[in-house]
């Protein structure tokens, strides 16, 4: 089980009271050591106590936590895969909603830079890199010896990190006219909105244009809609107020579709983790936040459950190659299986290699210029088990996961050469689209 975020409570914010509950915690976490390779939180962690005076963590000074807390990417694994005691256990330790504290304060304090305050709010980025893609892409590009030192030093991101590239249109007006409906499919009648998410609006329309031919081919009414961004990169900052906001005015817009019958599909994991987990927690009362956590799906959860009942459509033929999948962490943090791998698995004969694993990046966490050798790092087990599998397709259910997998093989492999691609974009493929 896990508690409500008491975000409004005065003891929230009180260094003192944060002070205690994280030496409680921290106590706790160094005598077991479970997550050890977990990330690089609990390694810098384990390693500060190990070498303080005593060997303990009295002897740490609280000032000296900073480098721990500040590699956690609140990714909710060491809460949902490893960690013994999670609520209801007596001790009840949730150690990202405890970083996330800390992070909140320091948001109130005024460290978070009105600079990085900018670039997570990506309905603002997404705007303007819409419209001069071109350029921006340019300018982002890695490689370009011109331009990336200067954005590096201005804003922070490594020079050879991968970002996000940006399309001249959004997926929401390349879907406004409906597709023809297969009426001989089993799953006929059903309606799906999809929540394009900030990526899949402004970055990658590839993945929902797939995800509504394979919905249309299936019978499934689809409609794309994007009211905003779902507040995860805020949230990695503290700003827990504007994730909020966004939870309010996200969540009554799908009101009224969820009361037309529609279920929600969101094409991102970290998106479909934020309105399923984190915006109840946040807004425990908001009717209309609760009723979306029940409706939402991840692409992949849908689709799998779609194959169990009423059954999936025809069509689907073996591909020629094989194909490896990472299955990201914000969807093993929903706690539903390996969804991914389970669609997959669907296309007969499928030669499919599955890595379950952290990729090292963290969202935003991972560009920036503190992080990314630290984030190639921690995915260097998961760029290792990629190319040992030696499939030129390597698939992600997190986008940003993906290219940083491919970054982690080049550097391990310089003529290392590997299609990164979301799944449900290699099952429109074997559905022939």
């Amino acid at each position: 089980m896990r508690h409500t975020i008491d975000w409004i409570h005065p003891d929230f914010l009180n260094p003192e009271k944060l002070d205690e509950e994280t030496r409680r915690v921290f106590d706790i976490c160094h005598g077991c050591r479970r997550c050890f390779n977990l990330c690089d939180t609990f390694p810098r962690l384990f390693d500060l106590i190990d070498a303080s005076a005593t060997g303990e963590l009295e002897s740490v000074k609280s000032a000296d936590f900073a480098p721990a807390v500040e590699a956690c990417t609140l990714c909710d694994l060491c809460f949902t895969s490893k960690c013994p005691y999670v609520p209801p256990h007596e001790y009840n330790l949730d150690f990202p909603h405890l970083m996330l504290r800390h992070r909140a304060l320091e948001f109130s304090e005024g460290k978070v830079s009105t600079l990085r305050q900018m670039m997570a709010k990506t309905d603002v980025t997404g705007t303007v890199g819409k419209a001069v893609a071109p350029l921006a892409n340019w300018a982002t590009k890695e490689g370009n010896a011109l331009t990336r030192p200067i954005l590096e030093k201005a804003l922070g991101l490594h020079r050879k990190a991968a970002l996000p590239k940006f399309q001249s249109t959004t997926l929401v007006r390349q879907t406004r006219d409906p597709l023809p409906l297969n009426e001989k499919a089993p799953a006929f009648g059903r309606k799906a909105v999809i929540y394009a998410t900030c990526y899949g609006n402004y970055n990658d329309q590839n993945i929902g244009l797939a995800t509504r031919k394979i919905l249309a081919h299936n019978g499934v009414e689809t409609q794309v809609i994007y009211p905003g961004c779902c507040g995860m990169p805020v949230l990695e900052q503290g700003n827990i107020a504007a994730v909020a906001e966004a939870a309010r005015r996200v969540s009554t817009e799908f009101r009224s579709w969820i009361d037309q019958g529609y279920e929600v599909i969101a094409l991102v994991p970290s998106c479909a983790l934020m309105l399923k987990s984190e915006w109840p927690l946040i807004l425990p009362d908001d009717e209309n936040v609760q009723m979306l956590s029940h409706a939402t799906r991840d692409i992949a959860e849908y689709l799998v459950g779609l194959s169990k009942d009423p059954g999936l459509a025809e069509g689907i033929q073996p591909l020629k190659e094989g194909v490896t999948v990472h299955i990201a962490c914000h969807a093993r943090a929903q706690n539903i299986g390996q969804k991914a791998a389970e669609l997959l698995r669907l296309i007969p004969d499928l030669d499919l290699q599955v890595i379950e694993r952290c990729s090292g990046h963290g969202g935003a966490w991972g560009v920036m210029v503190e992080n990314f050798e630290v984030a190639l790092k921690v995915g260097k087990p998961v760029a290792q088990q990629a190319l040992k599998a030696k499939n030129r397709i390597v698939l992600s259910e997190c986008p940003l996961a993906g290219t940083h997998i491919r970054q982690g093989m080049e550097k391990l492999d310089e003529k290392a050469a590997v299609d990164i691609a979301h799944p449900i974009e290699i099952f429109a493929k074997a559905y022939g689209m």
